[in-house]
């Protein structure tokens, strides 16, 4: 195990957002008379690029390919701002600890299928400015995970190997994108959150507080 660069996940990894944006996109699809299950939704949503997110969108109610992504992507935010704002600290501290204490050590990066603005905009919010080297967002590579498209484009935009990067994920997609880079992954499975299949990471965690090296190795042996 030879780690030489850190690779975080955004939503559901850093910042407990995912279910805002699909609260946000349910609001966003009632007003104009767009009406999802809220378990599809979630399906849709969690764990997917904003790209893919669109297409599915798009697909469900062809009247929204009317929509362009990016004028979609602006009317929606505004939705997810005015619940964000009602909504309790959406930081999961003990993750952004892990991203502050890890990027001492190593180059870190964010790579996330919300658009390049939100996560621009969360990288502020969680205080990682001048730690996080850059961000990719759902402009900067395709397809969205579980394609490992996004991963590697940062390992080669940070100039170093996959089997060199540690990924923190959230979701069954992200799990199964990080490994399909051939990079270690340790997944967060917090508790009353909406369930993934994460047996492919190398370990799984219900708090990214109890990581240390020395654990995953320990667990990457044991496999």
């Amino acid at each position: 195990m030879n780690i030489k660069a850190v690779i975080f996940d955004l939503d559901g990894t850093l910042v407990d957002t995912e279910m805002l944006w699909a609260d946000a996109i349910a609001a966003y699809l009632g007003d104009l008379q767009c009406y999802c299950p809220h378990d599809s939704l979630l399906t849709v949503v969690f764990g997917h690029s904003w790209t893919d997110i669109y297409l599915s969108l798009t697909k469900r109610f062809p009247t929204l390919s009317e929509i362009p992504m990016h004028t979609m992507a602006e009317r929606l935010r505004d939705y997810y701002l005015r619940l964000r704002q009602s909504s309790e600290n959406v930081i999961i501290d003990s993750s952004v600890d892990l991203l502050k204490k890890l990027a001492h050590d190593y180059p870190v990066i964010i790579v996330s299928g919300s658009p390049r603005k939100d996560v621009q905009s969360s990288v502020k919010l969680i205080g990682s400015e001048g730690l996080v080297k850059f961000v990719l967002g759902a402009e900067d590579y395709a397809p969205g995970k579980p394609s490992p498209a996004g991963f590697l484009a940062g390992a080669e935009k940070l100039g170093g190997s996959p089997a060199e990067c540690l990924v923190f994920e959230d979701s069954q997609a992200g799990v199964q994108a990080a490994k399909a880079a051939g990079m270690l992954c340790v997944a967060l499975s917090r508790p009353h959150t909406h369930p993934q299949d994460l047996s492919a990471a190398d370990l799984v965690l219900s708090d990214l507080a109890d990581f240390s090296m020395e654990t995953l190795r320990s667990s990457v042996c044991t496999d």
